[in-house]
């Protein structure tokens, strides 16, 4: 049990460090001495004091621990507050984001770097930086990344392949095989629709879609349209019957195959799922497994995003672009950078606008600052039902496409990866998922982050993962007999969903069928077509 918070005892600590601090200080300027034991440190991981003159300066030493000791007095008030655990948890959020910003670091004035640089180059630094701001402004979004580094088709998403279907949602890729022989069943990848699916394959060294083409699968994926005016009416609905469900029937019709393996990322889980709860509930079993990756059913611990969402703000969303309209990509690109600030908005107004520097080519940033709009009715729908009221987890609460969705008839086996360190999709939210499908779970806990987490090579066999052969009701007590191990996930998904994937058929060198004829190359045009 956690201790009460003594608010004297701690107002005497925090007076007691900055006391000490500015007499080790006072005390370092009249001695010359500067091997003082600093009061406060930075954490470890924290890029922001990596400079030298951070510790020998005094000047800046005094800034930084003085920081410091303010930003960890203001965390223990949020923590030792008595509101409701989701009051809290926004008013650590945005607690956060006030301490994030307050850095020393983030001013030209208070940032040694940036005074060094400045002084170097007699100032240009600061011209070029304002220049990168106008630029950035007139764009509407920071830049993380060196955009002209990198083309969709060229130096990302370059996996050999054809778009064989589409309609005005999405283009299903077909992607060439790798292998002599290839599982009868393929594998059809659904990824989120708020963002593009290239992040499966951004370079053939981290393409999950290669990976699994040169493991001996089949591989289609659907390449959802970047929302423009003449989707603004399109519906929650629409998303499962136009566009999941069909994905899965044109594949498994070009494949000749009795039934297709399906795999689900992030809303994309969602999305899939929904679709296969009506499909069973009307007798189709044409899905023999289902993969979900960092996906959230039950939405009742969101983590970080579910501090933008309330009542006042969905009704304000089905207000305004709810009936009609387009959520702005990057309205929605902006709120996932603020939820990691430190690393996805700081660090750049420093070396951009500050420094003066042009941030590095990374095709993981690139991906992410190549945003999506999502039509308001969709979007909309899926605030309310998901995030704000949590019905998709009732069953029969909801009706999709004219059939109640109860997630326990999805009674196929079901693989369930989360990764540790997600702060979009908080692994345990997404164990509850275990609980809620009908078939066999397989739950994995991967190493890092939402992204990282998922894209971890199985080439550089990097980080681990954690798994268990019971799953448990609670997602600690399966945490505590979990068993680690080292190296990619994906070498642990690919023997899984073996088992589901049928016997080995002669890969055929032409793509599509008769029917669903080769349109164009991959990836195709929808995924290179820009938010608005």
């Amino acid at each position: 049990m956690r201790m009460p918070f003594n608010i004297p005892q701690a107002s005497a600590h925090y007076l007691h460090q900055h006391a000490q601090l500015w007499g080790d200080t006072v005390a370092g300027l009249i001695c010359a001495r500067t091997a003082l034991k600093p009061v406060a440190e930075p954490e470890h991981g924290d890029r922001r004091f990596h400079a030298d003159d951070w510790s020998s300066n005094g000047w800046y030493s005094l800034l930084k621990q003085s920081y410091l000791i303010n930003a960890r007095a203001l965390a223990e008030l949020v923590e030792a507050s008595t509101l409701d655990e989701k009051y809290k948890h926004r008013l650590r959020f945005f607690t956060r984001q006030f301490i994030d910003f307050a850095s020393p670091a983030n001013f030209a004035a208070t940032n040694p770097e940036v005074v060094r640089t400045a002084v170097e180059s007699g100032g240009s630094s600061l011209l070029t930086g304002l220049t990168h701001l106008l630029d950035d402004l007139g764009n509407g979004s920071i830049s993380i990344t060196d955009r002209s580094a990198f083309e969709v088709g060229k130096s990302v998403a370059t996996s050999s392949g054809a778009v064989v279907y589409e309609n005005d949602l999405f283009q299903l890729i077909q992607y060439a095989p790798l292998t002599p022989k290839v599982a009868a069943r393929p594998l059809v990848i659904v990824p989120p629709c708020i963002n593009k699916f290239y992040i499966l394959d951004l370079q053939p060294e981290n393409s999950f879609v290669r990976f699994a083409c040169e493991q001996g699968l089949t591989v289609f994926v659907v390449s959802w349209r970047n929302p423009q005016q003449d989707m603004a009416d399109t519906t929650w609905d629409a998303y499962l019957e136009d566009g999941v469900m069909q994905a899965l029937s044109v594949a498994r019709a070009i494949s000749r195959a009795d039934k297709v393996n399906a795999l689900g990322w992030c809303v994309g889980g969602t999305l899939l799922s929904s679709a296969l709860a009506i499909m069973r509930a009307n007798g189709d079993d044409s899905v023999a497994s289902l993969t979900l990756l960092t996906a959230l059913l039950d939405f009742s611990e969101p983590g970080d995003l579910g501090v933008f969402i309330d009542e006042q703000g969905v009704q304000m969303r089905e207000h305004t672009i709810g009936r009609g309209g387009l959520y702005p990509g990057r309205e929605l690109g902006f709120v996932f950078q603020a939820l990691r600030a430190n690393d996805l908005i700081w660090p750049y107004v420093v070396n951009n606008y500050l420094k003066g520097q042009t941030p590095a080519a990374f095709d993981l940033l690139y991906w992410n600052a190549d945003t999506t709009n999502l039509p308001g009715p969709m979007y909309s729908f899926y605030l309310r039902n998901m995030y704000l009221d949590n019905s998709l987890r009732v069953p029969n609460k909801l009706t999709f496409c004219g059939t109640p969705v109860d997630l326990g008839n999805i009674d196929m086996p079901s693989y369930l990866m989360a990764a540790e360190e997600d702060h979009i999709v908080p692994w345990r939210s997404a164990y509850r998922s275990t609980q809620l499908l009908g078939g066999q779970t397989e739950f994995v806990l991967g190493a890092s982050g939402h992204i990282a987490g998922v894209i971890n090579p199985a080439s550089k066999n990097k980080r681990s993962y954690w798994t268990n052969e019971s799953c448990d009701e609670n997602a600690d007590d399966w945490r505590a007999t979990a068993v680690e191990r080292r190296g990619s996930w994906w070498n642990h998904w690919i023997g899984w969903v073996r088992k589901h994937s049928g016997e080995q058929v002669e890969a055929r060198t032409t793509l599509g069928n008769r029917k669903y004829k080769v349109i164009e190359s991959a990836p195709g045009r929808y995924v290179k077509l820009r938010a608005e």
